[in-house]
This record gives structure tokens, sequence and C-alpha cells, in this order.
């Protein structure tokens, strides 16, 4: 076993063979999605039809956007549409942390939203709030817990980070509390951790399909029509309204869908408004999730108050309790391939898989022989800040979010308000947020985009080998406020 504890912190090293043999009977399907009480799909949309507000894509910000519309006005005639099933992609493959932040973590929106950064961070906690209140008015069975997040030092110099944090989120009005190594490994035992920060009222798990499903059952009960396996094509304008065209259908029957006004919810696959390609770019997140372990192999690792854990290098992994007690272990790589690529078989990458599988056994030497149950990979929608960006087209009848960057199991709830006030047409707080006038920095044209993030990846994986020295490409990206999230 490599990378055991020596007091200087781990080390994650190329696969030696450990984590393949783990994998070989892996089904290489997301785990969330692969279970029994997977709802059947709903009939895709033939023909044409007229709504007052169409939604395409039926992941969370598709779902909670049809949700709110109806809460807001019953009478609203809404329509959502999805190419594949409801929560198929990112809403369904992600590792289930619901997050408070609606700015990737609050270093991140100290940085870019200074004047407005508390304004966030309570408009976050409402946020969540309103999420565990949905869930429980609507009888959502997704195994939501409160159980906080635990980040963790794995390198010396980390343990300096850990604390500014700490400090950063009391400042803000945050429940944290600062761990040394043994109060850390008390909590869930691993020879890697130096230490770790608990931030208790930040972050809910949840199962996230189950999420996906119970939203799109809530918003079809309060009378959304929800056709899946209905691809929309094309957008353009049709007197007052906006003409989407669909493909829908065994015979993939062509159909029109008249609306007064659209939400685009489309977020990492290719857009439908040809402006949003400069700003965001899609990469590949992989992760695995274990056979259930034995109470032996659950004594062995603690963990019993469930937190969500991730540790703290660039290339950082991301893990947790599952509801049937197995561990999801994701993270460390963020795969972009040339030219906004996105494809069925990209979602799985031996390299990654693999490299995932031994630094499971690097954190937790103790489980081994245990194996992997799911082995995959899906795509998510990055920016330059990291964190969603807002708009408008076509004179205000379609609103647009993007750019949550893995954030969205939380941020999509207000994402979707925000784009309802959009479409609203009026001056509203929320509207009136730097968070949502301003736009991200766009990414440059190929091949300079490649090989900017290439070599962005590259200087990433050489400042975690080297005690977080930042080489100057990442100073100069950290000076222009552009860089590449992993």
């Amino acid at each position: 076993m490599t990378g055991s504890h020596t007091g200087r912190g781990p080390v994650f090293r190329t696969p030696t063979g450990i984590g393949s043999q783990a994998l070989a009977d892996a089904a290489p399907v997301p785990y969330w999605l692969d279970r029994p009480e997977r709802p059947d799909p709903l009939p895709p949309l033939v023909g044409p039809t007229d709504t007052d507000l169409l939604v395409i894509g039926g992941g969370y910000s598709g779902l909670w956007t049809a949700l709110l519309a109806k809460q807001d006005d019953p009478d609203r005639d809404v329509l959502l549409v999805e190419a594949g099933t409801c929560g198929w992609a990112a809403s369904g493959r992600n590792g289930g942390f619901c997050a408070a932040s609606l700015t990737h973590g609050l270093a991140n929106g100290v940085e870019r939203f200074p004047r407005e950064v508390a304004e966030l961070e309570r408009l976050g906690r409402e946020n969540l709030d309103a999420i565990a209140a949905t869930v429980d008015a609507y009888g959502i069975d997704c195994d939501f817990e409160r159980t906080g997040e635990l980040s963790v030092a794995v390198e010396p110099y980390q343990l300096a980070g850990l604390a500014e944090d700490a400090e950063l989120a009391r400042r803000y009005g945050h429940d944290v509390t600062l761990l040394d190594a043994d109060e850390v490994r008390a909590e869930v035992d691993s020879p890697t951790y130096l230490g770790g920060v608990w931030h208790r009222d930040r972050v809910a798990m949840v199962d996230p399909a189950k999420l996906a499903w119970g939203l799109r059952r809530a918003a079809a009960d309060l009378g959304v029509r929800v056709h899946e396996h209905t691809r929309v094509t094309g957008l353009r304008r049709d007197g007052a309204a906006l003409r989407a065209t669909t493909v829908g259908g065994a015979d993939a029957a062509p159909g029109a869908v008249r609306a007064r006004q659209v939400v685009l919810a489309t977020n990492a696959f290719p857009p439908l408004l040809r402006r949003l390609r400069a700003w965001i770019v899609p990469v590949y997140d992989y992760a695995l999730t274990t056979e259930p372990l034995t109470e032996a192999q659950r004594k062995s690792i603690g963990w019993a108050n469930r937190q969500g854990l991730a540790d703290t290098g660039n290339q950082f992994h991301y893990y947790r309790i599952t509801g049937d007690g197995r561990i999801l272990f994701g993270g460390y790589d963020a795969v972009y391939h040339y030219g906004n690529r996105v494809a069925p078989a990209l979602e799985q990458r031996h390299a990654t898989l693999d490299a995932l599988a031994q630094h499971f056994f690097t954190t937790f030497p103790q489980l081994d022989g245990l194996r992997f149950s799911h082995r995959w990979g899906g795509v998510i929608d990055t920016c330059t800040r990291f964190c969603p960006f807002f708009g408008i087209a076509y004179e205000g009848r379609l609103a647009y979010a993007a750019g949550y960057t893995g954030l969205g199991v939380g941020a999509t709830r207000f994402g979707a308000r925000v784009m309802l006030d959009l479409l609203g047409g009026t001056d509203t707080p929320l509207t009136r947020l730097d968070l949502v006038r301003t736009r991200p920095l766009p990414f440059p044209p190929e091949p300079v985009r490649a090989a900017g993030i290439h070599l962005t990846r590259w200087s990433l994986a050489r400042a975690d080998a080297h005690e977080g020295r930042r080489n100057l490409w990442l100073r100069t990206l950290d000076r222009l406020g552009l860089g590449f999230d992993s």
C-alpha cells in the first residue's frame, strides 16, 4: 500500500494495481441512477403546442424553475422538456453536497463580490432552508441530512489555510469548529488527516437523483407539463413569443412549442444561445461508489456524524456516506476535451478512475479488500468566476443561468428564482445583485482555450506537489480574475 502517513501528508501516487483490482466488477453507470426506484420515463412531446413558460432542461435548474413558477402562479401554463430523463445528467451524477454557498465558497465570494458577500451568504442560508422546507412539504424522500462538511488538511502547509477559512466563516456568522489531527480523526479516521474544519451549517447531504425525481413529481402534481426524451433543436422569434423546434417520440417526429417566455437550463450542454459558448466550458468529473460497508468496516473509520468530506488540495477529493452505507469517492481530475466536446464515450476515463481507486485506499488503508460497485463520469459547466451567471435574451423573453461549477445542487434553486425575476422584467432585490448583473470573463477561442486549460491543470498539480506554491501562470490568472477550478 502506497501513501501511508509519515507525518508529512499522503502521497497520491500513480495506481499500482490495488485500485484497478477493486474496480474489476464495478458497473460503468452512476450509482444514484442504477436503482429500482428510478421512475419510468414520461412520454415525449409530439406535435405543436403553446405555453406561457417553456423550460428547456430537466435537471435541477429546470425543475426548480418549473416548480417555483407554478407556485407563484397556479394558473400559469408551464411546460418542461428534457432531452433525456429528468436528473440523468449532472443532477443525478454528483456527490450530493447541497451547499448554502451561492458563490462556490465564501472565499471566492469575498474576492469577487466584496460589497454584497454578506447579503449573498444570507440569501444562501435562506435558500438552503427553503430546499429543506420543499423536501418536507412535498414528501421528497431524498435522504436530506444537515450534517455539514469536513474540510481536511492532508499536507502540513494546508493547516494555515484551514484556520483562515474557519476565521472567515465565523466572521460571516457560520457555525464552524477547527479540529486538530486527533479531533478530526475522532470524526473520520484516516491516517492522512492532519487537521480539519467542520462547517456545521453550510452543507446538507442528499441523494441527488431522488431529489431530482421528487422535484419532477412535485412539479407534475402542481400541473407542470413534463415531457422527457424531447430535444429542442432551435429557437427563434415568433411575433411576441418564441418558437422552439423539438424532436420527440420513437419516430423522432418534429414538433414546435410557441412560448410567451423561455428558460434555458441546459448548463454544460451545447447552448441554444450562441453567446453562452464563450462563457462556459464543459469539464468531466468522475466518481466511484463502494459496496456497502460491513459493521466492522464502518467501525474502523468512524464517521458516525455522516458529514460530507473534502480535502483542501487544488485537485481535491470529495466523499460521503450514502444512505445504504456505501462510500462515494470522487473528484481530483477535472477533464476538458478540445472544442467543448461532450460525448457518452467520455464518461469512462480509466486513468482517472484507477487513480481515484488508488487514492481511496491511500485515504482509508484499513478498508483494503473493499470493492467498488459503480464507476462513472459526468459533465459539469464551469466559468472563469466558478459561480453562476445570469442573463436575458430575445428582448427579455428568455432567461438563462449557467456556470455553477459543481455546486449546483443547492444554488440552482436560487438561480431559478433569479431567472423568474428576470423574466418578470421588474427591479427586485435579486436582480440588483452584482452577482446577477455582471458576467464572468470569457474563455478564449480554440486552440488557445484548450492550451490554457491544460496548462492550468498542470500548474495546479505542480502546486499540490510543491506545498501549494503557485507558479507564474497561476499568479497571472489570479491577478486577471481567471482560472480553472478542479
